[in-house]
């Protein structure tokens, strides 16, 4: 199984040089003179020269992307052109609220999603299914935006029952601060992954190995359990980490909405006042969760499934 798990990571390797050269090609050859994008129209041709200079940026294009993989390799990541503060210190400042609200977000979704899924297919075509698949409908339907707009109206603005904004300071305030634009996403992902579930195990249920089970009389707790939902898990474990992704990009809207510090936010302030060294880091770090997501996915498989490994 390490070999297997060596062997993706080799694996990964090529998608990060590609995901690297697409933030590349992005932010400095799509949207034509970075230097003139991030000054803007009034800059003087002395300020536009400056700023080359200062960025690197009238060394020959070839050369510039080689700095630019090496920089992001080695966390070079420069400086703030509006606060002059390091990058990588904006980063390490707010990337915690963006994991920490992505993994509360999940865990919820995981949380209550399995188990209604599991609660559907157990009751098929009766009320408690019914209610589980009109429930992931509205889910689909509402905007995590939207939603949380709503929520924070009610629970916050009206009811007085979480803050309005910031992310707190030690465990228990971040917990509380965290809760509401953790729910807001969770929302989603208890409709996904509750009709996923539903669908993964009865799908399995249906098999002639779990009817053996019932018919040499096991337990149905045992057989729904041990022989179905264990059985179920690799379009859940794939689920999951699509569950992962939503997450990470809807933070971003989530952490306007609730004013809450994080990657997301930084990125649109950075994106507002262009300041292009924190949107090209920024840009990266997401990338490079994605990949880091799909790695784990993969040897999730692994672990999950015995097949694999044998294949």
């Amino acid at each position: 199984m390490l070999r297997m798990i060596l062997l993706r990571l080799v694996d990964a390797i090529p998608t990060v040089l590609l995901v690297l050269t697409l933030v590349f090609v992005a932010l400095r050859i799509l949207p034509g003179d970075p230097a003139q994008v991030a000054l803007g129209d009034m800059a003087t041709p002395d300020q536009l020269e400056l700023f080359r200079e200062q960025m690197g940026l009238n060394l020959p294009l070839w050369q510039q992307y080689f700095i630019f993989i090496w920089d992001m390799l080695t966390l070079n990541l420069g400086r703030s052109l509006v606060s002059n503060t390091p990058v990588a210190q904006i980063i390490a400042t707010n990337l915690p609220y963006t994991i920490e609200l992505t993994i509360v977000a999940t865990g919820m979704g995981v949380l209550f999603g399995v188990p209604l899924g599991v609660l559907a297919a157990t009751n098929r075509n009766k009320l408690p299914d019914n209610g589980v698949r009109i429930f992931s409908l509205i889910g689909y339907a509402i905007p995590d935006f939207y939603l949380g707009a709503l929520l924070l109206i009610v629970f916050a603005l009206n009811l007085g029952w979480f803050p309005i904004n910031g992310g707190g300071t030690d465990f228990a305030s971040r917990m509380y601060h965290v809760f509401l634009p953790a729910l807001t996403l969770a929302m989603v992902k208890t409709a996904f992954l509750g009709r996923l579930t539903r669908t993964s195990l009865l799908e399995v249920l249906g098999r002639d190995y779990v009817r053996t089970a019932r018919a040499k009389g096991a337990r149905e707790g045992r057989v729904i359990y041990r022989h179905g939902l264990r059985n179920a898990l690799l379009p859940i474990t794939t689920g999951l980490g699509l569950s992962l992704l939503a997450t990470l990009s809807g933070s971003v809207a989530i952490e306007m909405v609730f004013n809450r510090p994080g990657l997301g936010e930084t990125l649109i302030s950075a994106i507002a006042e262009r300041d292009y060294p924190v949107i090209q880091a920024g840009a990266v770090i997401f990338a490079f969760f994605v990949v880091f997501i799909n790695l784990l996915i993969d040897i999730a498989y692994i672990v999950i499934d015995p097949r694999i490994r044998v294949q």
